[in-house]
Order: structure tokens, then sequence, then C-alpha cells
């Protein structure tokens, strides 16, 4: 709340990729930003595609204009801003209080599936983190009684590990998926136990929360997108 946006938009759409107008998103960010520092650089932000390329931003990393495509942020820098978009999907922050590192990461069921998730944690590791030292939090995204699947989709997680049965539901012959859960067996299967789950249904609509089921749900044309946001001071 408290943002710039209206209409479907309303009120703090972050997501440059909306239809919202550009003025109007750059402000959102801009109360983002100030929330978290007014001495930061810019919010540093990726372009979402669903897949498991990770980002690492080091003490040489040139940032330019252009996005890019990846669907995870690590790292140890000060006063920079990672963030990642969701509409649904599973926003998971983490922080090595130890050796101060920081990563965020855009888990759909496609990154999740695809072992983004694994990915950022090994990559920690490799510089240095331990695992009892990494917290995680998952924020806010669609929760299982909301997230209803077809069968093949069903299939193709208990192709990967019979195991996967644990996060469908079938209610009244309608499969639901637990992302959540999921997301979160991820983390422990990566020797994280440190984690907090935000217990917020994007899709349900008196959590305020944009949600791109909904919107498909309520015929609207676009979405606007939540921040999960994160930064070493």
């Amino acid at each position: 709340m408290g943002g710039k946006s209206s209409g479907i938009y309303k009120s703090l759409n972050c997501g440059p990729g909306s239809n919202d107008f550009k003025s109007k998103i750059k402000n959102n960010l801009k109360i983002v930003k100030n929330k978290i520092s007014k001495k930061s650089r810019n919010i540093f932000l990726i372009n979402q595609v669903h897949g498991n390329k990770i980002i690492y931003i080091s003490k040489n990393f040139k940032f330019r204009k252009k996005k890019i495509k990846a669907d995870a942020i690590i790292t140890d820098q000060k006063k920079i801003p990672i963030a990642v978009l969701t509409a649904d999907c599973a926003p998971i922050l983490l922080y090595d209080k130890k050796m101060n590192v920081i990563a965020a990461i855009h888990a759909g069921w496609k990154s999740a599936f695809k072992g983004i998730i694994q990915k950022v944690v090994d990559f920690m590791l490799n510089k240095g983190c331990i695992e009892k030292n990494i917290v995680a939090t998952i924020g806010p995204c669609i929760h299982l009684k909301s997230y209803n699947v077809k069968n093949d989709f069903q299939k193709k997680f208990l192709k990967k590990n019979k195991k996967n049965k644990v996060f469908f539901k079938n209610m009244k012959n309608i499969i639901y998926f637990d992302l959540p859960n999921y997301v979160k067996s991820q983390l422990k299967s990566s020797k994280i136990s440190n984690i907090e789950i935000i217990k917020i249904d994007t899709f349900d609509s008196k959590n305020n929360f944009f949600s791109a089921r909904r919107s498909l749900k309520l015929k609207h044309d676009d979405y606007g997108r939540n921040i999960s946001i994160i930064m070493i001071n």
C-alpha cells in the first residue's frame, strides 16, 4: 500500500513489465527504495524468465541499463538493494549473517522445478557461507487452496520424484499444488533449516497483493507486481 498506481494496479505496483504508467512505476520503486535507504543505489531488478540463471553482483560488477535475464540475484556488496517481482510465484530472500551475503530468488514452479534454489545455495556455499548461518524467508505467494493445476502438471512432478506427491491434494476431483511447501522442501534439501513462510495467499483478494491468477479470473488484461527486497547496510 501507499503507492501511486490506480485501477487494477492500485497501489504499489513495482513491475516495469506491466502496462501501468511508467512514471507511476518509477515513483513506486522510489518509495520502496526510500523505505530501505535513501542513500543506496537504485533497486537492482532482473528480467525474470522462469529459468534457473543466477546473477552475482561483485565489487567489479558493471551496471548496465538493459536488464539481465535471470531469476535470482546474489551479492555481498553494501547499499545495493536487490529485489524480485512476483504476482503468485514465491519470492525467497536469503541472508548469511556471518558472511554478509544476501540473495533474492524468483521461484515460480518452473524455476523451482529447474533447481534454482539449490543453485543459489551452492553458490553461497562456494562464497564461504555455511548452511546453518543462512536464514530464508518465503514471501507471499499463491497457496494450496488457490492453486488448481492440470493432471499433466502433477505427472511432470511425479516423474521427477515420486515423493513430490505430498505437494498435491485432490479435492472434489480438482488437483491443487502446494507451491510454498514445495519451495520450502527444496531449501531443506539444501540443508537450510532456518526457514520462515509468510502465510499470505496472493490469490485471496482480501490480502491486498497482486495475483496473476486472480486477474485472469476477473478477466483483467494485465496485473501489478509485488516486490520483495533485501539489502546489506
